[in-house]
């Protein structure tokens, strides 16, 4: 697999409203097969690292369900939407520049550690498995404009999370891949069986 002609290939995949901010690098040093960090609120560019030689041992559809579900965590990774968190950001760093401006050292500090209370929640938010559920649903939504059906696409995701640990060496998956594959195995219409 050409590095070149797959970025190209999986730069057409992209919905239009990632193709100006989202960047694909190859990155064949990295562990992981697909990797992303969390983008901060001055960056323009959102970079999704790919190492090629792992890629290509997974199947052109499980390819293009890891793409676009980490296009959809990416693009839905948002600074500044209006809610308590960046409301406490915002007077936590008002609050510190009056303390300051007053002298007030024990002021600054309470004000510091409310702003960084809060971005660490804003953190969090970002990286929970609200969100990264989430994504995997904007990822199945946006192969359906492709001609997959739900049930498929989330067959494709499931089997790539699992070919992703398996690829990366990983014995078992992480508590946020479990509820992952658990919600995609319902999508998909698998029924575990309990033995009663």
């Amino acid at each position: 697999m050409e590095p070149k002609v797959e970025i190209r290939r999986l730069s057409d995949l992209l919905p239009a409203s990632a193709r100006s901010s989202v960047k694909i690098l190859s990155k064949a040093e990295q562990q992981k097969v697909i990797d992303v960090f969390l983008p901060l609120p001055w960056h323009r560019e959102r970079l999704i690292y790919i190492n090629f030689d792992l890629w290509r041992n997974l199947t052109k559809a499980q390819r293009d369900l890891l793409l676009l579900r980490t296009v959809s965590w990416l693009i839905e990774v948002r600074w500044f939407k209006p809610d308590i968190y960046q409301g406490v950001v915002l007077i936590g760093l008002f609050g510190g520049l009056i303390e300051s401006a007053q002298g007030d050292a024990v002021g600054v500090v309470t004000s510091a550690g409310l702003s960084a209370i809060a971005i660490l929640k804003i953190l969090r938010n970002n990286r929970s498995q609200e969100s990264e559920i989430a994504a995997d649903l904007a990822a199945i939504s946006l192969v359906q404009r492709r001609g997959y059906s739900e049930p498929q696409a989330a067959e494709h995701l499931l089997k790539a999370i699992e070919a992703v640990a398996k690829v990366e060496k990983r014995s078992t998956l992480s508590f946020i891949e479990l509820i992952r594959t658990q919600n995609l195995r319902t999508i998909a219409g698998f029924l575990e069986l309990v033995d009663s």
